[in-house]
């Protein structure tokens, strides 16, 4: 392939998508492109650069985006996350909520919807500690297939196995000739959407649990600094954030700063100058040292100002 048709993908992918690839990644294009040019009778990845530039081809762009983005997920994965949303923030928010107010959680990037539909799991659990409160799940991707399937609610055995335990499994799930399709009540507070990470965020609303994991791994920094702005902007003012095990906020934004006893989890700054309720010293220190620490961390050499991005997102969480 020549460097002008290789362009035209990775203008393509930064640009729908945020992913940044070069060109020791012309593999993933040989291989995760291969079945669309088999199903669009295009020849070979050339053929299909010059169809994408040009006119009227916004749906094979869409599917090239579709194809190279990563949708890997299982139920509870990399359980820590979710052990301490269950042990710690649930009853954080349950104690600091009226009697009776609503829980929002975000999945960002679910692709096929075990992570929205493992936080849905951990909710059902704690009915005793929620009550009568409304809990309500967004799942956001921009891969149509996986929200389908997420919508669907239905799971492989393969994937059952890859994370969910006997006891959930007999109380959530009913066994199908197809697989096993999780309970009704938790499809109900589940709505999955297609939506763009780096596109207007703010019709979503705001949430006070956001789990945005193995993400930003995906982008340059710039894009980073971006994505985790706009998060930060639909976090309630004492609500948390999860990001996978390889994610940080060092040096890409001081809006965030690190949950103390938690590990890649996030709050606003503002918050973080409040007390504990278990009498712990007042954050305020701990929200300023974590914003020396990110304006002393030397901003990358391509930084641009978030201002001028324009760009897009990837899913997999």
């Amino acid at each position: 392939m020549t460097p002008a048709a290789f362009e035209v993908f990775a203008i393509l992918l930064k640009t729908r998508s945020g992913l940044v690839i070069g060109p020791d990644k012309l593999y993933l294009l040989e291989t995760r492109l291969a079945p669309l040019l088999r199903e669009q009778k295009i020849a070979d990845l050339e053929a299909l650069a010059l169809k994408l530039k040009g006119i009227g081809h916004a749906a094979l762009a869409d599917a090239v985006v579709e194809a190279m983005t990563t949708n890997e997920t299982f139920f509870f994965r990399d359980d820590k996350p979710f052990a301490h949303f269950r042990s710690q923030v649930l009853p954080q928010l349950a104690a600091q909520r009226p009697p009776g107010a609503g829980l929002r959680f975000w999945s960002a990037a679910a692709s096929t919807g075990q992570e929205a539909y493992s936080l849905a799991m951990i909710a059902a659990e704690s009915k005793a500690l929620l009550g009568d409160r409304r809990v309500e799940i967004i799942g956001t991707d921009i891969a149509r297939e996986p929200l389908a399937r997420a919508r669907a609610g239905l799971y492989t055995q393969f994937e059952i196995q890859r994370g969910v335990p006997m006891p959930l499994l007999v109380k959530y799930f009913k066994k199908e000739q197809d697989g096993w399709r999780i309970a009704d009540s938790l499809r109900a507070t589940a709505n999955f959407r297609e939506w763009n990470l780096l596109a207007d965020l703010r019709p979503l609303g705001q949430f006070d649990i956001i789990f945005c994991r193995n993400v930003l791994i995906y982008f340059d920094q710039p894009t980073k600094s971006r994505v985790l702005e706009a998060i930060a902007e639909r976090l309630a003012p004492d609500g948390v954030l999860y990001l996978g095990g390889a994610e940080t906020i060092l040096g890409l934004t001081d809006r965030l700063v690190s949950v103390p006893g938690g590990v890649n989890v996030y709050m606003r700054a503002k918050a973080a100058t409040s007390t504990s309720a278990s009498g712990a010293p007042a954050l305020g220190a701990i929200a300023s040292a974590m914003k020396a620490i990110n304006r002393s961390v030397a901003a990358p050499t391509d930084s641009v100002p978030v201002s001028s991005l324009r760009s897009g997102a990837v899913g997999g969480s």
